[in-house]
């Protein structure tokens, strides 16, 4: 990218460019999140389809860091990983956590169960509970599942298990 195209751009216009230009290297790793506050404080979240290793965060903070003028504008720049516990954000998320267990908060109930399928347009969720037998007295266990398109999904987090 030409120097003069980069100047004649906003402190953030010429973040996200570097940022998506360095991306373009990871096609693996994708953004998450980006905040850049009143203060001029970078803050970049990423995520990968095979999770961020430390060396991903410190190429595309480089990236950042090596191609805006920090004469021109001072700023403070932070580059992470998302999160344990981080909501999910984007389908490429869910795709890649098919398999592990989701709480996931619709308009109406919480459901903790295995995303056992995820595509564009929604994702299946199985687990077991525990109702009342249809003939006597009691309960037994039972196996649910949910196809969930994404617009009712509130928010999804990926549990961790010990």
């Amino acid at each position: 990218m030409s120097p003069l195209f980069i100047k004649n751009m906003t402190f953030k216009e010429k973040v996200n460019t570097v940022l998506a230009e360095a991306l373009l290297e990871k096609p693996s790793v994708f953004l998450v999140d980006l905040i850049i506050t009143d203060a001029f404080k970078v803050i970049v979240t990423l995520d990968g389809d095979n999770g961020v290793v430390l060396q991903d965060c410190i190429d595309v903070s480089r990236a950042i860091d090596n191609n805006i003028d920090r004469e021109e504008q001072d700023f403070s720049l932070e580059v992470a990983s998302v999160g344990v516990g981080s909501a999910l954000k984007f389908v490429r998320q869910y795709k890649k956590n098919i398999g592990r267990t989701l709480i996931v908060k619709t308009g109406s109930e919480i459901i903790e169960a295995e995303l056992v399928e995820a595509n564009d347009d929604f994702v299946i969720l199985s687990w077991k509970a525990r109702e009342p037998k249809k003939l006597g007295k009691g309960k037994e266990t039972v196996q649910k599942e949910l196809k969930l398109p994404y617009a009712d999904i509130k928010e999804a987090i990926v549990t961790v298990t010990f």
